[in-house]
Parts: C-alpha cells; sequence; structure tokens
C-alpha cells in the first residue's frame, strides 16, 4: 500500500506522522531546517517561498507553543495564514469535521495545519482531500491524540544533530508518560530511522506501553538504571489531561522516583544534554537547576522548531529552493 504521505513520485506532500517515513526524507527535513536557521541567524526577516499560499491554521486543541510557531514559521516563508477559532466555529455548532475542510479548501486553501484529540484526524483529512480530488491542499499533523506530534519529533532530532552531530552511536533515554505521549512514538520512530542503536524508554509501570520492546525499545523502571551512561535525555510532560484512573500515586512521589535532578543527571555521560517538548512541570518532571542548567537545550529546541516547521511547510508545499 502506498504510504498516503508521498505522491507518486515519493515526495512528501503531507506530513502526518514520522511512522514509515525513508530515512532520506528526515535527513532532507533536517537539512533544510539547516538552511532556515542560518536565515534567522542573519537577520532576514522573510522568504518569498510560499508568497501568495494560505496555510490555515486548524487548533481543535489547544496549543500556545506549537500554534505560534506554526504561524512564524509560514509568515517567514511569506504564506498568508489564517488561525481559525475552532471553539467559535461550525465544528462546535454540529457542521462534520469533513465539511469544515471542505468549505475551508473552497476558499482556496494551500495548507492545513491541524491539531486535533482525536488520533487520526489528519490522516483522515488527506484521504478526503484525496477523494475529493483536491491535491493541492496538504495537511501537516501539529499534533493527534496519543498518536504522533511529527514536527515535534523532527525538532527533537534537529536539536540532537546539533548538538551530538551524529546519530549512530548515542545512547538516548526518554523519560516519563510515555504511555499517553505522541511526542515519545514520532521521537522513536524518528530515532530509530536515523539510526540510534540504543533507544530507552524510562517510566513507571503504569505509563509504559505494551509493544515498546518490538520498537525496539529497552525499558527500564529504575530511573537510576535507565540513565546510566546516556548521551541524551528526553524529558516528557505528564499528560494529566489523556489519563483516566490513577496511574500515579502523587507528583510528589512522581519527582521521588522520576524527577530529573542534578544527582540523577550525573548518572548521565557529562556532555549529556537535557530536552523537554514543554510545558515543562517544575518540581515534577525536572528540577529548576537542570532545567535552568548548562546541560539543558530546552529554549533551542523552541527555536529550531521555527526552522523545522519552515522546512517541513516548504517541502510539503512543493516550494523549496
Amino acid at each position: 500500500m502506498l504510504n498516503p504521505q508521498l505522491n507518486k513520485h515519493g515526495e512528501l506532500q503531507h506530513l502526518l506522522s514520522i511512522e514509515g517515513l525513508p530515512k532520506a526524507i528526515l535527513n532532507h527535513i533536517l537539512d533544510t531546517a539547516s538552511s532556515f536557521v542560518g536565515i534567522s541567524d542573519r537577520d532576514v526577516k522573510k522568504v518569498p517561498l510560499m508568497r501568495g499560499k494560505s496555510v490555515f491554521n486548524l487548533f481543535f486543541e489547544n496549543s500556545t507553543r506549537t500554534r505560534t510557531t506554526f504561524e512564524i514559521a509560514a509568515k517567514r516563508l511569506s504564506a498568508d495564514v489564517i488561525n481559525l477559532n475552532i471553539q467559535a466555529s461550525s465544528t462546535s455548532k454540529g457542521e462534520s469535521l469533513l465539511d469544515t475542510i471542505d468549505n475551508l479548501a473552497a476558499m482556496h486553501a494551500d495548507m492545513f495545519v491541524v491539531r486535533h484529540a482525536q488520533s487520526g484526524a489528519p490522516y483522515l483529512i488527506a484521504k478526503h482531500l484525496m477523494e475529493t480530488k483536491q491535491n493541492h491542499v496538504h495537511v501537516v499533523n501539529a499534533g493527534d491524540g496519543r498518536h504522533a506530534h511529527p514536527t515535534q519529533g523532527l525538532l527533537d532530532m534537529y536539536t540532537i544533530r546539533h548538538y551530538k552531530k551524529d546519530f549512530t552511536n548515542l545512547r538516548v533515554a526518554i523519560v516519563g508518560d510515555i504511555l499517553h505521549s505522541r511526542v515519545a512514538r514520532s521521537d522513536i520512530h524518528a530515532l530509530t530511522t536515523l539510526g540510534v542503536p540504543e533507544v530507552r524508554a524510562i517510566g513507571p509501570h503504569t505509563l509504559l506501553p505494551g509493544g515498546l520492546e518490538q520498537m525496539g525499545v529497552r525499558t527500564f523502571t529504575n530511573m537510576d538504571e535507565g540513565l546510566q551512561d546516556v548521551d541524551v535525555i528526553i524529558m516528557l510532560r505528564l499528560q494529566n489531561e489523556r489519563m483516566s484512573g490513577a496511574l500515579l500515586p502523587s507528583a510528589g512521589e512522581y519527582f521521588k522516583s522520576y524527577g530529573l535532578t542534578p544527582e540523577r543527571l550525573a548518572l548521565a555521560k557529562p556532555d549529556a544534554i537535557v530536552m523537554h517538548p514543554g510545558p515543562m512541570n517544575r518540581g515534577v518532571e525536572i528540577d529548576s537547576a537542570v532545567a535552568d542548567g548548562a546541560q539543558a537545550v530546552i529554549l533551542p529546541q523552541v527555536t529550531f522548531g521555527i526552522a523545522v516547521r519552515m522546512a517541513v511547510m516548504s517541502i510539503v508545499a512543493g516550494t523549496q529552493a
């Protein structure tokens, strides 16, 4: 079966998930992002790659950071950006998701950036656009349910490559609420595709999903064991809004077992970097001394995120230089 993300020439037409994408496409996105990081460093505010194109931000689920970085990225590419207030839109009045998509496509949309609480919503939209011969509209997944957050995964890979240069000799630990984390899934697919030899998942039994071993991941319920000699630590936010039932005793107990403190960070390699997709819960997942410390690269991740989203949108729109 054809990957719905790729056109018949094997080029990226939608970004729905990192899963199933070839290594060459991931590297192409990271390389393209490098050129955009350089642009922002040179104080060039805009490039004309998407001039005349309309990007619709469809955020059915709240997000300040992701929506803002997509908006900045689209504007730097000279696109026209339309932010829809979904809470006040027709979908809240009973209109179906796909009817909303048809109406927006009729307004000459070129790209939908979609964030949705339901896993698979961006796939559904991309499939519908193909079936209704609206192939000129591209879909970028900005996070769907527990399923995927591909641009976050890609900006994490960009950050790792920036600081570590090469993926093929790294030990990477992903720590925390992996069960509910679309970021963890995207990171795992990206890390294994890019050739990282050892990916570790660290968390309590209740927050480690089944099937991680089949994805090539080593699992640890003991934080101290899992952090031994790692090069990269990716901390995850506790997804309280996606949890049903009591999966954890308390935030304090969680921090005691799985919070990243300076003492625990010392178990990793001396030059290990600490990442977090944000927003951070200080004193729950991560100690402020670590979050603000020399090994944290959490704010550079946000900066790189703009360049990575510029790369994704320009490649998907078929307008990259």
